[in-house]
């Protein structure tokens, strides 16, 4: 009202705010963050389009710990609420189970890895699978093979691979799957020296890690995209695990990717 009078009928700053009982300070105060917080709702609308699956936790974390910004959560928050970019969450089930034997955590890089299964279909209605391989450590993702058929030879395979550029894990965590209690599978290992570690039968949560890697995978790309051919995938997914190691925040290294952990 100070300000308007100002303007439509000439009379001085001092007489208005004299009038409307405020300080000339609080006449001429000027937000200094404003630029500042359209600069963190670009930055959250940004995030939420290209991430959907992402909620405040991840943003924040990617911005502070990867893009270095100092803001404060609460402020991040406040701007993030404002933009109505909540997530709906969805209310869990609570079913009655027997309690499983507790998931062992891994206190080494290379101590444990993870291997587990997942299907999907191409736009041409052909069923694929993903191959997925993680290090529980620091849950930093090693392997994204897919196929249309991945039998106990070409697991083999992708693992030997792999042991030529990284550390030979001390233990392998996987389901009963017919892949994983082949002879050529236990065979390989046997002779690698690493010792295969099965998880309780309808247990998946014995094996949380690759589990929620899994998800992850799921919802951040596998359902979002419809493929024409494996060399898509394929191509989709090593980008896509170069950022989930180097970029994407996980809540189990304190919201750093797992490449930039301590």
């Amino acid at each position: 009202m100070a300000q308007e009078s100002v303007a439509r009928h000439s009379i001085s700053i001092r007489k208005a705010c004299y009038c409307f009982l405020i300080s000339e300070t609080c006449y001429r105060y000027q937000p200094k963050q404003a630029s500042e917080n359209d600069e963190i709702a670009q930055w959250l609308i940004q995030l939420t389009t290209r991430h959907s699956d992402w909620g405040f936790g991840l943003c924040f974390d990617y911005l502070r710990n990867v893009q270095g910004f100092t803001w404060n959560h609460k402020r991040v928050y406040r701007i993030y609420k404002e933009l109505e970019l909540n997530l709906r969450i969805r209310p869990k089930r609570r079913l009655n189970r027997n309690k499983p034997e507790p998931l062992k955590e891994p206190l080494r890089p290379n101590q444990v890895w993870s291997i587990d299964f997942m299907h999907d279909q191409l736009a041409d209605g052909r069923s694929y699978r993903l191959l997925n391989v993680i290090d529980d450590y620091r849950r930093e993702g090693l392997v994204i093979e897919p196929g249309f058929s991945l039998p106990s030879l070409r697991v083999i395979r992708v693992m030997e691979q792999l042991l030529e550029w990284r550390d030979q894990p001390s233990i392998i965590r996987c389901d009963n799957g017919p892949e994983f209690i082949s002879h050529e599978f236990t065979n390989w290992a046997k002779r690698k020296g690493i010792r295969i570690e099965y998880i309780q039968p309808g247990n998946p949560q014995q094996n949380a890690y690759i589990e929620r890697h899994n998800r992850t995978v799921r919802y951040s790309w596998v359902s979002k995209h419809l493929f024409e051919s494996l060399e898509e995938v394929q191509e989709y997914a090593t980008e896509w695990l170069w950022f989930y190691n180097h970029e994407r925040p996980h809540k189990a290294n304190n919201g750093r990717p797992p490449l930039m952990a301590a």
